[in-house]
């Protein structure tokens, strides 16, 4: 699948997010890239920016305990991104081509408070305006 044309909301961003099962890192380090199924039928793999983190983990992995999130630095990708729109009024980072993962960064595990809303940790810290509790 051909990527779209990069357009002028593409900006690169340092760095990117993504959530996944801990059997799916396991799996992807055991071979050294991070190909989803999802990469095969769609094309790209989902990703999220820091201030759009936490509303993706509470809507998509909500109670899980064996979800991690992946640091992604863009820089260090050889597959494109593109920042496209998914829901009105965002742009979601697109991972057009698998991930390597001398790419991400840092890997953590997933929390949620008692009320169900994602914990990142601090020194990621989302936008000031994203109202997000963070871990410690």
């Amino acid at each position: 699948m051909k990527p779209p044309p990069i357009e002028p909301h593409a900006a690169p961003r340092l760095f990117i997010y993504h959530l996944l099962a801990q059997a799916d890192w396991d799996r992807a380090r055991a071979t050294g890239v991070y190909a989803p199924a999802g990469l095969a039928g769609e094309g790209v793999i989902h990703c999220s920016t820091i201030a759009q983190l936490a509303a993706v983990a509470e809507r998509y992995f909500a109670g899980r305990a064996d979800v991690l999130i992946l640091r992604i630095d863009s820089a260090r990708l050889s597959a494109p991104v593109r920042y496209e729109p998914s829901e009105p009024g965002q742009h979601f980072p697109h991972l057009y081509g698998a991930l390597e993962l001398e790419a991400v960064a840092e890997s953590r595990p997933l929390a949620f408070d008692c009320e169900g809303r994602a914990l990142l940790p601090e020194q990621w810290s989302p936008a000031p305006d994203a109202g997000r509790p963070r871990a410690a």
